[in-house]
C-alpha cells in the first residue's frame, strides 16, 4: 500500500505534501474555481466539463481533466458526480447564529428591529443548552446550503460561543467567532463591562483560536453599543494575539451614522471612531459598509480591512444599495455575508440573487463568475484565508460544495435553453438555493447530503 502511494505522488507531479497513511479519493464531475477575481483576468476561471478533483489527508491533491487522469489516478477509489457541478466550498462573511430563528421578523429598520427582535431573542442564549440546540441547528443549516466557512456572530453570553465552536469544532469546520461585547445603550440583560467583555474574550481566546480549524474575532456589535472604554479594549484584544479577527458593523443605516456621530462628535465620521480604537487593519471585516465616505473608502483600504456585501438584509431592512464595484475598484476586500437573521436566506446563491438585483438599481452588472469568485476565493480573500481557502489548487483545505444544476422542473427548462457556460452559471445563481445542494464535504468528509454511490 506505501509503495501505491509513493508511485501516485510521483505520477501526479504536484508538489503537494500528503502522508503516505491518508488514503487519497478522487471525485469526478464538472468541476469550477478562481484563481482571481475574474472581472480583473479572465482567465482566472477554470472550468472543466469532466474533470476530476483528487483529495487526500483533507487536503486538495490536485483538480485535472479526466481524459488526464493517470493509470494510477484511475485507480485511486472515486465518486462519481458526473451531471453536477463542484465548486469550493461557500463563505459567509457576516451571520448571527442566535437569529437563526427570528429570520422574517415583520416591519421594521435596523434600530428598530435591534429592539423590537434582537435582543430579546438573543437573552435565551445565557441557557447553555438552549444555545448548544441553536448551534447545532445553525451549523446543519450552513452545510445544507453549501457553507463550509463563516463569519459568525454570538451573544454577549460566553456559553453561546462555547455552544457555536463545540458544534463547528464536531464538523472540522473552519469557523470564526466571537464573544459579542456591548457594555451600553442595550437592554441591562444583554449588557457586560469593559473589564468583564475584556477578561471573558481573553477566556474565550485560549480556549478557542486555533483550536483544530477554529479562530477567534473580537466582536463589539456596533459603535454605539461600546463605551469608548470597551472599543480600547477591543482594541487590545485585537493586537495582543497574532491572528485574530475583529468583526462588528459599519455605515448600514442613516439614522445609525447619525447616532454614532452624536456619541463620539470627536471623531471624523463613523469609521474613525473604529480607526481610532485600533480597530481596523487585516482581518478586520465590517459588515455592510453602504454609506461610506470617500475617506472611509481609503482608510479601509489602506488599513486591509475589508466590508461584507449583505444584499438581502440591507434590502429587508431598507437600508440602502452596496457600491460592490466602487468599493472594489478602491482596492477594498469584499465578501459575501448573508446577515441571518435580517438576512432572509442561508443560501450564498440566494444571496447573490439579490445581489445581482442591488447592482442592476445603480447600473451596474454582476455576472455569474465575479459573483461565485465573490462567495469562493473572493470571501477567503477578505477573511486572509486565501492560503487555505477558495479554490482547487493543490495544498489547499478540501471543503468544496457538489451542486445540481436543476434542482426543479424550471431550472430544468432554462437550463435546457442555455446558450453557453456563462449563461447555466448565471441561471443557477439567479434561480438556485438549497435545493440544489446535492452534497457538502468538509476537511475532505461528507457532512450533509445522501450517500454517493
Amino acid at each position: 500500500m506505501k509503495r501505491m502511494f509513493l508511485v501516485l505522488l510521483s505520477l501526479l507531479s504536484l508538489g503537494a505534501c500528503m502522508s503516505v497513511t491518508a488514503q487519497p479519493h478522487a471525485y469526478r464531475g464538472s468541476l469550477l474555481h478562481f484563481t482571481d477575481d475574474p472581472t480583473r483576468d479572465p482567465a482566472a476561471q477554470h472550468y472543466l466539463d469532466d474533470g476530476l478533483l483528487i483529495i487526500a489527508d483533507g487536503k486538495v491533491v490536485g483538480a485535472k481533466p479526466f481524459a488526464e487522469a493517470s493509470a494510477a489516478e484511475l485507480a485511486l477509489p472515486r465518486t462519481d458526480y458526473r451531471g453536477k457541478l463542484l465548486l469550493p466550498g461557500f463563505i459567509d462573511t457576516h451571520i448571527h447564529f442566535p437569529q437563526t430563528e427570528m429570520v422574517a421578523a415583520y416591519g421594521e429598520q435596523l434600530l428598530e428591529w435591534l429592539n423590537t427582535y434582537t435582543f430579546p431573542t438573543e437573552r435565551k442564549f445565557a441557557d447553555p443548552d438552549y444555545a448548544a440546540r441553536r448551534a447545532s441547528f445553525f451549523i446543519d443549516e450552513l452545510l445544507r446550503n453549501g457553507t463550509t466557512t463563516a463569519l459568525v456572530f454570538a451573544t454577549v453570553h460566553p456559553a453561546s460561543v462555547d455552544a457555536l465552536f463545540a458544534a463547528a469544532d464536531a464538523k472540522r469546520m473552519r469557523l470564526i467567532a466571537g464573544k459579542v461585547l456591548m457594555d451600553r445603550n442595550a437592554p441591562d440583560y444583554l449588557t457586560d463591562t469593559a473589564e468583564s467583555g475584556y477578561r471573558q474574550s481573553q477566556a474565550l481566546i485560549a480556549k478557542w483560536h486555533h483550536h483544530n480549524r477554529l479562530l477567534y474575532a473580537v466582536t463589539p456589535r456596533f459603535a454605539p453599543t461600546s463605551s469608548p472604554d470597551q472599543l480600547a479594549a477591543a482594541g487590545k484584544l485585537f493586537h495582543e494575539t497574532p491572528e485574530l479577527y475583529l468583526h462588528t458593523h459599519l455605515s448600514e443605516n442613516q439614522n445609525e451614522i447619525a447616532w454614532v456621530k452624536s456619541l463620539f462628535p470627536e471623531r471624523e465620521g463613523y469609521l474613525d471612531v473604529y480607526d481610532h480604537y485600533g480597530l481596523t487593519g487585516p482581518r478586520a471585516v465590517f459588515a455592510h459598509g453602504i454609506h461610506l465616505e470617500a475617506k472611509e473608502q481609503q482608510t479601509l483600504a489602506d488599513s486591509g480591512s475589508a466590508v461584507a456585501f449583505c444584499p438581502t438584509s440591507n434590502l429587508f431592512l431598507g437600508s440602502g444599495l452596496f457600491r460592490l464595484h466602487p468599493l472594489k475598484t478602491a482596492g477594498v476586500r469584499v465578501g459575501l455575508g448573508t446577515d441571518i437573521g435580517a438576512g432572509t436566506s442561508f443560501s450564498l446563491l440566494q444571496t447573490l440573487n439579490e445581489g445581482y438585483k442591488v447592482q442592476q438599481l445603480q447600473g451596474e452588472k454582476l455576472s455569474a463568475a465575479e459573483g461565485l469568485y465573490q462567495a469562493t476565493l473572493g470571501g477567503a480573500r477578505a477573511l486572509y484565508l486565501e492560503d487555505k481557502l477558495g479554490n482547487f489548487l493543490p495544498g489547499k483545505e478540501a471543503d468544496f460544495v457538489v451542486l445540481d444544476w436543476a434542482a426543479t422542473p424550471l431550472q430544468q427548462l432554462r437550463q435546457e435553453n442555455s446558450r453557453d457556460l456563462a449563461d447555466r452559471l448565471f441561471a443557477l445563481m439567479m434561480l438556485g438555493d438549497e435545493r440544489n445542494v446535492a452534497a457538502t464535504y468538509v476537511d475532505g468528509r461528507q457532512v450533509f447530503g445522501p450517500a454517493p454511490r
